[in-house]
């Protein structure tokens, strides 16, 4: 099964780590040689080579400087600082609450022409009504214990869906059935957000799939929903951490991944039977 997108952050580390083991290897130094060039503690080496700690922009100059190779000093340390801004914890991101997280994606969402979302279990925040994105909030805030500024974080995620209507973006979500039936708020929110997506699926800019929890999965399985951002920038989310995905080896896959899930998917009519069979579970009569 695939490596989760916080593995392949550590893999990112450790070719980084393997580079620099190379460096030192051709250049004819042992750890402990190394170390006493430049004046480390014996094991900062070895720990540096195996991913214990991550480099500093100024230890991999000095590593450099030391085995002759000033000159690839600078890209290792685009490499590494890409690792490091690849797993952002949501701590970090969050510890003056959620407006902010909602306010730092503007920019790329303004300059991506063609997103691809995939989400297995949650509407996407593009598709969000209020009340459902007041009721999804709420439950993160009370699970991360981060403030509370639950009024401000709404209005700035509803705000940022103006990218479906302003500018020159086109959308492709496929979700998985279960999303239809996943329910935050009461029915009455859950009967307000099935029939935003209907509308929101009549957009001409928007193709929306749903993936028939029917469906024989001969394709692809279920895997962590994520973002495509034209075909430049992934970001995928876990528990603790949001992940960026910039390499293209890695973002092939992930458009791999994405082609293999909308072929799916069904849309148009079909899809729009899926929403309106879920739509009923939420407007039946209560017994």
């Amino acid at each position: 099964m695939r490596k989760s997108p916080s593995s392949s952050v550590q893999a990112a580390k450790q070719v980084l780590a393997d580079r620099l083991r190379e460096i030192r290897e051709e250049a004819g130094h042992s750890a402990k040689s190394l170390g006493e060039v430049v004046g480390w503690h014996p094991t900062k080496v070895s720990k540096l080579e195996h991913t214990v700690t991550s480099p500093s922009a100024e230890d991999i100059r000095v590593w450099c400087e030391a085995c002759n190779v000033p000159e690839q000093a600078e890209d290792l340390v685009a490499s590494a600082r890409s690792v490091e801004s690849a797993y952002v914890e949501w701590r970090r991101m969050e510890r003056t609450g959620m407006r902010r997280v909602q306010e730092a994606a503007v920019p790329l969402y303004e300059r991506t022409e063609l997103f691809r979302i995939y989400e297995p279990a949650l509407m996407p925040g593009l598709l969000q009504t209020p009340e459902y994105a007041r009721a999804l909030m709420r439950v993160i805030i009370d699970f991360s214990r981060i403030p509370d500024d639950l009024d401000e974080a709404v209005a700035a995620r509803i705000a940022r869906q103006r990218v479906l209507r302003e500018g020159n973006h086109r959308f492709v979500v496929v979700l998985e059935e279960s999303v239809l039936r996943t329910a935050f708020g009461d029915r009455e929110i859950m009967a307000g957000q099935l029939g935003h997506v209907l509308s929101v699926m009549s957009m001409p800019n928007v193709a929306l799939g749903i993936i028939p929890a029917s469906s024989f999965r001969e394709a692809m399985w279920p895997v962590n929903g994520f973002w495509l951002f034209d075909s430049e920038r992934l970001t995928t989310e876990l528990p603790s951490a949001q992940v960026t995905v910039t390499q293209p080896r890695e973002l092939e896959v992930y458009l791999r991944t994405f082609e293999m899930l909308r072929g799916m998917a069904v849309f148009g009519e079909q899809a729009r039977v899926l929403v309106l069979r879920a739509l009923e579970v939420f407007t039946a009569p209560s017994d």
